[in-house]
């Protein structure tokens, strides 16, 4: 986007600027390159003349580290309690968010912006809790020493050769409205060090040998000057974009490095680098990407561009309508506020030479408030890029000029009745537009010339000779070229325009195709396999490798026979553990024929995808190849989710089964195991005092809990070979009666059981099974119904299936509970009454239907009318009807 006009707002600008202040508190940062240099000490002073002039200023959290000096500045103001901790059985001190919150003062101060909270504290980390402070309109005073920045913990690392464990995100950095440096020359704050101002005396001379040596701390203290003037120049270039300011302001150096597709963008890349190296500045790279670039052009700036990527620049492809590169340059320019521009001498034109049309000269005369540098065109050019395949022979564009010229002029000669002279000017003009449009300028002109001699030659008096007397003939040959170069222009242009928007649709379409295609798959390696179909379809040769840090393995590969060497393992590894792309037209191992790319979520790395081209990727496909590697990680992301979901879905159901269980356990074990107890010990000690018919009695119910025991053990047996498979039935043609008939007589207990069974209806079951199934249901019938009730067995023929319903006069099934009847180990309650058994009569009738074929449903309350006022319920089994 271009910028805005000069002396006019920036729109985004204004309207951030708009944002209500009351909404946020101001923060104030005071950096310190080191312990030490005074930070706390500067803030606490400032907060003392601030309360003094009546703002509501309290110490949030102050840490003193025993120092005396300020232990003083803070014993005139107010402080916060602070919150008490409990952690691995001792009490510790941390900072009271609530608290804060609730007071609302308005200034709060708080010390050490990168400490760790004790864990148990709403926040991990006390910058987030400063975050919810400012979110709450209070402003906030904090310190921050420049080595606790993420960025920088590596070179920290390296300078001091310690590295800091506590770190926070630069951008808390960014959301400071003030920074103010604390300063402290490396001999002063050394000499504070040996005075024992800071550390204690043992503690001192080691830090002095160490982290405090004086070029440690120089380099420090320019780190921490360099971060606070960046700070500065961002609210510069905020300000001017708010109030419209065209820059450059030469506050501070800053260079701009213009990228083309010519030989010399890797010589401007490494020219720029050191100038901004010498110069100590922040540079970018911007590439200009018009719509008259062709696919060749695209790809000689690649190589510039991620060089200056990997010297650290920041990368810039800037697209504009029209050809006005100049333009754009100073945009791009002006929006970094940069002072020095480095371009290309480049291959200018004679004729663009001669009219100052160069674009040196242009910037010169347009930019006179930039250093311009002018790099050299290098000794040794580097190779053209390779040409795009031509589909059509090389020969067409310039025979067919020749060809049309003929034809026409044939038709002129002999048959000027169809073409007369004074019209062929015109056949022949469309012969130059056609050929302009179809090949471009070169063959255009190549025809209006021919076009002109043939007129010329052919139609003008006297013919057969080449004269132009006429000043009119002049102006005809005139028309004729500029006809051609013009149309020639347009139509180049507007070839590249519709390749570019072709190639913008295809883009599209791929990654629309991408994304259809990579939320079909519900499991990983189906996932996987079609991340590397769709990863073949741009380049000829894909594989998918998953795993960790230690070990990867190959997890899907296109086409199947597909293996890597160990060079090209060796990019995959670096590729996973650095998360940047290795290989093939990257700047790590570009010498592996495979080109890696990270699969990554803000989750992490997941994989890797690997791609193999015979021929160098084009822009959109690399570009296709980006979003398949985005999508494929959100799409692999997902799918491991869901599963991670689906495990912890079923560890749930298997914790709720075994509780379920042992709670059955307890109940149906306990209960008939003291009957027996209980009757075995009368029997033993009183068989003497007892009567016959009590003996009898006491051993009738030994025996009727040992068979309840029995029972349950089958139960579980059973439900325990369902669920591993073990049970196949023995289908063959039943007699339904008979099998309903030997239910019922299974039965025990009293009730009135009524039978409708269609004669002469077989079932195709297993006879036992089928048995079993019925009397498990009639004995659930008997558990949910009163004394008395009245059950009934109906068996007919409906359709190709055979269903018979056990219908009840109970206490019914709860709406809510009918989805779960057939569960394990579900009984249904009524109020605080749950009947007697194990929840698994139902579990195991349904498993018993499934492997015959059939299926198994509840229904109540029951379709007729209830005899003695309970709902009821009805449990129909269906299975496919048989002949004897």
């Amino acid at each position: 986007m271009n910028e805005v006009e000069e002396g006019r707002p920036d729109p985004d600008a204004l309207l951030a600027a708009l944002e209500p202040e009351d909404r946020r508190g101001r923060l104030k940062i005071f950096l310190g390159s080191a312990p030490g240099v005074g930070k706390t000490y500067e803030m606490l002073v400032q907060a003392r003349r601030r309360l003094a002039e009546g703002t509501d200023v309290v110490a949030g959290i102050i840490e003193t580290h025993g120092r005396a000096e300020t232990g003083a500045q803070i014993a005139s103001l107010p402080v916060l309690p602070r919150r008490m901790i409990t952690y691995r059985g001792r009490e510790l001190e941390e900072f009271d968010l609530d608290g804060a919150l609730a007071r609302r003062p308005g200034l709060l101060l708080v010390d050490e912006l990168a400490h760790t909270n004790v864990p148990g504290s709403r926040h991990a980390k006390r910058w987030e809790d400063v975050a919810d402070i400012l979110a709450a309109g209070i402003s906030v005073w904090a310190t921050l020493n420049v080595q606790h920045l993420e960025s920088l913990n590596d070179d920290v690392a390296r300078i001091t050769g310690v590295r800091p464990t506590e770190t926070l995100p630069d951008r808390v950095l960014d959301l400071a409205d003030e920074i103010e440096v604390v300063d402290l020359s490396p001999a002063d704050l050394r000499r504070r060090l040996q005075e024992g101002k800071i550390y204690r005396a043992d503690n001192a001379s080691r830090a002095l040998e160490g982290f405090f040596r004086e070029g440690n701390l120089t380099a420090l203290r320019e780190i921490a000057l360099r971060r606070a003037a960046a700070h500065v120049d961002t609210h510069m270039r905020d300000w001017m974009r708010r109030s419209g300011v065209r820059g450059p302001w030469p506050a501070s150096d800053s260079l701009v490095a213009l990228v083309g597709p010519d030989s010399s963008a890797d010589a401007v890349v490494r020219r720029a680098k050191r100038l901004a190296d010498a110069l100590r500045a922040p540079w970018s790279a911007v590439h200009v990407e018009r719509a008259t670039e062709g696919e060749a052009a695209a790809r000689a700036v690649r190589r510039p561009l991620a060089l200056a990527a990997q010297l650290g620049a920041d990368i810039e492809v800037r697209p504009v309508q029209g050809a006005d590169l100049v333009t754009a340059l100073l945009d791009a320019a002006r929006a970094r506020n940069a002072t020095h521009l480095v371009i290309g001498r480049g291959h200018s034109s004679l004729w663009r030479r001669l009219l100052g049309r160069t674009l040196s000269i242009q910037l010169m005369n347009r930019a006179p408030d930039f250093v311009l540098h002018v790099v050299p065109i290098p000794a040794s050019p580097a190779k053209p890029p390779p040409r795009a395949r031509v589909k059509q022979p090389g020969w067409l564009p310039w025979a067919a000029p020749v060809l049309l010229v003929a034809v026409v002029s044939s038709a002129g000669v002999f048959a000027p009745g169809v073409l007369p002279a004074e019209a062929a000017n015109m056949v022949y003009l469309a012969v130059v537009v056609g050929i302009a449009a179809l090949w471009g300028t070169g063959p255009a002109l190549l025809a209006a010339g021919l076009g002109v001699f043939a007129w010329d030659f052919f139609f003008v008096q006297p013919i057969y000779t080449v004269t132009i007397e006429r000043p009119a003939d002049l102006v005809t040959a005139a028309v004729f070229a500029a006809v051609g170069v013009l149309t020639g222009s347009l139509a180049g242009r507007a070839r590249a325009e519709a390749r570019a928007a072709g190639g913008r649709v295809a883009g599209l379409r791929r990654i629309t195709t991408f994304s259809r295609k990579l939320n079909a798959p519900a499991t990983e390696p189906d996932l996987l396999a079609e991340i590397a179909r769709l990863a073949a379809s741009v380049a000829r040769r894909a594989l998918v490798l998953t795993g960790d840090d230690t070990e990867l393995m190959i997890a899907a590969t296109e086409p199947a026979t597909e293996t890597l060497d160990e060079g090209a393992w060796a990019a995959a590894r670096w590729a996973f553990q650095h998360g940047e792309p290795t290989g093939q037209g990257s700047s790590t191992l570009p010498s592996t024929a495979w080109r890696f790319m990270p699969l990554q979520t803000v989750r992490g790395r997941l994989g890797v995808l690997g791609v193999r081209s015979d021929v160098e990727l084009d822009s959109a496909e690399l570009q296709a190849m980006e979003a398949l590697v985005d999508q494929s990680a959100v799409a692999l992301e997902r799918v491991r989710l869901a599963a991670d979901a689906a495990r912890a879905a079923a560890s749930e159901d298997t914790q709720r089964l075994r509780t379920a269980l042992l709670a059955s356990l307890g109940h149906d074990l306990r209960t008939p195991l003291a009957g027996i107890q209980g009757a075995a010990g009368t029997l033993r000690t009183a068989w003497d005092s007892l009567t016959p018919e009590t003996r009898a009695d006491l051993l009738a119910s030994i025996e009727q809990d040992v068979g309840r025991m029995a029972r349950f053990l089958a139960n579980i047996t059973d439900l325990t070979r369902l669920e591993s498979g073990q049970i196949r039935p023995r289908l063959t043609a039943v007699p339904v009666a008979e099998v309903v008939e030997a239910a019922i007589a299974r039965l025990t207990d009293p009730l009135h059981v009524t039978t409708f069974v269609t004669p002469g209806i077989n079932v195709r079951a297993d006879a036992a099974l089928l048995e079993q199934v019925l009397f498990n249901v009639l004995d659930n019938a008997v558990k949910y119904s009163p004394h008395g009730a009245f059950v009934r067995v109906r068996a007919e023929a409906v359709g190709g299936d055979v269903m018979i319903s056990v219908t009840d006069e109970g206490v019914g099934i709860p709406l809510e509970d009918l989805p779960h009847v057939f569960d394990s180990f579900f009984r249904v309650r009524r109020g605080d009454r749950t009947a007697p058994g194990t929840g698994l009569g139902l579990a195991i009738a349904r498993g018993l239907v499934e492997a015959m074929g059939g299926r198994i449903d509840a229904q109540s309350p029951s379709p007729d009318a209830p005899r003695i006022g309970f709902p009821g319920s009805v449990v129909t089994v269906r299975l496919p009807a048989a002949a004897i």
